[in-house]
């Protein structure tokens, strides 16, 4: 019998977010906000994962993001699964859900939409869920995958 070890240390209470595909890994810690916590952060990345190839692991002690702040990221990582730590336990475990519409957090491609061009919040419809396809509310301008970009 092989020797098996944690690839990420156990966590007492916090929120662990799994199965994030390693090449957005980055954009959903910044997405989330996590460098600027005051907290114990552990990120994991390139990890084995049978579902995805390989796989990042964000686990953040002593917090519990809203639900939200967590859908967010199914725009980057719909593949991704929330669990709740209390007491070393996983006591929620949830599958993040694609939102209907994005405000405010993606910026549009097209150089000529207003909101590239004008103090505005950007908004966006999900009209595309596999893969994620995105419809600027203000220009219509369609775009998925790697065409999406953090503001």
């Amino acid at each position: 019998m092989k020797n098996k070890e944690l690839a990420v240390a156990a966590l007492r209470r916090g929120t662990v977010i799994d199965h994030i595909p390693s090449h957005v890994l980055f954009k959903v810690v910044k997405l989330l906000g996590i460098e600027k916590l005051d907290k114990s952060v552990t990120i994991g990345n390139n990890l084995t994962s049978q579902r995805l190839g390989t796989k990042g692991i964000i686990k953040v002690a002593d917090t519990f993001f809203p639900d939200e702040v967590i859908n967010r990221i199914a725009i980057l990582a719909p593949t991704a699964v929330v669990n709740i730590i209390e007491d070393y336990e996983v006591v929620k475990k949830e599958q993040v859900v694609v939102p209907d519409e994005i405000v405010d957090i993606v910026r549009c491609t097209n150089p000529k939409c207003i909101s590239c061009n004008e103090p505005m919040k950007t908004r966006f419809t999900v009209v595309g869920r596999d893969p994620i396809t995105l419809a600027c509310r203000y220009c219509e301008h369609e775009f998925s995958g790697d065409g999406i970009e953090l503001k």
